[in-house]
């Protein structure tokens, strides 16, 4: 793929994720109402797309409760703004062994469900887009596997669209980037692919420029990408997707913090990052272009 910025971005927040933030911030909403309302206000500061999990309101931990993902959707799509809605599927692939020498049992925080289960909540609230982790990757706890086989990830993908929804590839590296191609291959994604390239995550790409370059060059000419890191380098990587073609991902998912001491929150990261987009010579595009571009149906919910 050549490189050629992109002059026309959108922006998606991550408004929560299912990491352990919860007791790190403040600001790192918990229940329904408070994710709604954070990705609400994100897609007022010009987030055309927010990308949702759902969390324990008790505990903040994270759940595929579908009742918890129906509040979320309705009250996003209730809201006066709009936003593409766009939840995750990576949950229920979670392994936790036992230990080096003793791997079974496996241990407690392990999540394995099959694959329709793990689309359950996507054929519930028919959002517009739905997360697809492209393969398996050892995260940075010792004994912890995100597992997603080629057969789970066949299975997944055709669900998906089949429902109509479009799969957003998740990447952690390159080998991600070539299993998705072959989906395209098979038919089971359609050909104008939508692909995340997710940098910095242990023990995925790292996110270095030559590294993310290796990536943007291994997303075919036709597919649309953003990119995201995390922690402190979340808002040079707004710069660089950019200046690489790319779209932009931003939000308390990624990162906590707006500056040294300061804690953000998502509307915060999403302003800052249109700042940037604009102060580069490239326009912030809205829900409706978005939709126009990923051909993408706003779907109603499966009636209550």
């Amino acid at each position: 793929m050549p490189l050629e910025m992109n002059r026309e971005v959108f922006i998606t927040c991550a408004v929560t994720g299912s990491g352990g933030t919860q007791d790190r911030s403040p600001h790192v909403p918990r229940s329904p109402q408070q994710i709604a309302d954070s990705a609400i206000a994100a897609a007022k500061a010009g987030a055309a797309v927010v990308h949702c999990h759902v969390r324990d309101p008790e505990t903040g931990a994270p759940s595929r409760r579908l009742d918890l993902y129906r509040e979320v959707t309705d009250r996003i799509r209730d809201a006066d703004v709009d936003a593409v809605l766009n939840l995750t599927a990576g949950m229920g692939g979670d392994i936790v062994f036992g230990g080096v020498e003793n791997p079974f049992p496996v241990a407690e925080g392990t999540d394995m469900v099959g694959a329709s289960e793990r689309v359950a909540h996507i054929a519930e609230c028919l959002p517009e887009i739905c997360t697809l982790d492209c393969g398996t990757m050892n995260f940075a706890e010792a004994d912890y596997v995100m597992t997603n086989t080629p057969g789970a990830l066949r299975a997944m993908g055709k669900m998906m669209t089949d429902l109509g929804v479009k799969p957003e590839i998740e990447a952690f590296d390159t080998g991600h980037l070539w299993f998705a191609k072959q989906l395209v291959k098979e038919g089971i994604l359609a050909p104008n692919a939508l692909v995340q390239l997710c940098m910095g995550v242990p023990w995925g790409a790292p996110d270095d420029l030559n590294t993310f370059m290796a990536m943007v060059n291994n997303v075919p000419d036709d597919w649309t990408f953003s990119a995201f890191s995390l922690g402190r380098n979340e808002m040079p990587f707004v710069a660089a997707s950019v200046l690489a073609g790319g779209n932009v991902r931003v939000g308390l998912e990624d990162n906590l913090w707006l500056d040294k001491g300061v804690m953000a929150e998502n509307w915060q990261l999403v302003e800052r990052a249109g700042s940037i987009i604009e102060n580069m010579g490239a326009r912030v595009i809205g829900p409706d272009e978005v939709r126009a571009k990923l051909g993408l149906t706003k779907q109603a919910p499966v009636a209550k």
